[in-house]
């Protein structure tokens, strides 16, 4: 099993996750996400700032939120202006992953968001609900016509993610927004995930709010992606980084935190316990035979 710890912001500190990563120059320094003081924080601290989106009328289902802000990590991560050597993003990203791993999920609505926009950055967008038929008052249902959402629709997620920001530098566009309070439902249950895809395993025992669990995505997405080959990787990225976020039955998690593959551990800053397990990354380039 491959697991540690790294802090993770979601309306307060938070800590949370995994392993020492590849690709960073790092080598066999000390991991990210120990509990334990190490060099890393003696590095410059960075923090990975997330956005989501959320309008009054038409807040995004929750688990369209979580697999957005995996996907949006991904996308950031394989982006060549974080991975080339010359990118605008490469610094930035590799102090970020030298130091203790960081993500903060902020919220934001109207003109909000639009000022968050106009930072650079990527914005990911999730998958739109089916639009709910229609009633006449002659009892018949029809499509909506005009494409409108009622106030209890919801609306596909959207999540920008911008590139690595010092711990005590945000861009004022985005220190001002919320941080706390960034709660979501699913107005019904997702459906069961492919099994011949990747799932970030929620953990049942473990209650989070829609922010800190989005964060928590994040991670796990992040774990996989440092654990897979080039070729995994490269497959993953032209498929578009399909995935999915479901809570396991507690017999499932119990197999999947024995199997070896990627787990997040929180630090317990927030929300839950130190240590607490929170993610299990089940990847199928991860699974053993």
């Amino acid at each position: 099993m491959t697991s540690t710890d790294a802090d993770t912001e979601t309306g307060t500190q938070t800590g949370t996750q995994t392993t020492a990563h590849q690709s960073t120059g790092s080598g066999a320094r000390s991991s990210p996400f120990r509990h334990a003081e190490t060099d890393r924080d003696a590095a410059p601290q960075f923090v990975l700032p997330l956005v989501v989106r959320i309008e009054k009328a038409a807040p995004p289902a929750r688990t369209d939120a979580l697999e957005t802000a995996a996907r949006a990590v991904l996308v950031l991560l394989s982006d060549e202006r974080a991975t080339a050597a010359d990118g605008e993003w490469a610094q930035a990203v590799r102090d970020w992953q030298d130091a203790r791993i960081r993500k903060v999920v902020r919220r934001a609505r109207g003109a909000e968001w639009r000022r968050a926009a106009g930072l650079p950055g990527i914005t990911v967008t999730g998958r739109a609900p089916a639009a709910p038929p229609a009633e006449d008052v002659s009892g018949h249902k029809d499509a909506h016509e005009d494409g409108d959402r009622d106030e209890a629709s919801s609306a596909a997620a959207e999540v920008r993610v911008f590139p690595p920001v010092p711990l005590d530098g945000w861009p004022k566009e985005l220190a001002k927004l919320q941080v706390s309070g960034t709660d979501l439902d699913d107005p019904e249950p997702p459906p069961a995930p492919d099994p011949t895809g990747p799932v970030l395993w929620l953990s049942p025992q473990v209650e989070m709010s829609a922010g800190k669990a989005m964060a928590q995505a994040g991670h796990g997405a992040q774990l996989a992606w440092w654990e897979l080959d080039d070729a995994a990787r490269a497959a993953w990225r032209e498929a578009g980084f399909p995935l999915a976020v479901r809570t396991a039955s507690a017999d499932r998690w119990d197999e999947l935190t024995a199997s070896g593959l990627p787990v997040v551990r929180d630090a317990g800053f927030t929300e839950i316990a130190p240590g607490s397990c929170t993610v299990v990354a089940d990847h199928p380039a991860l699974r053993r035979q």
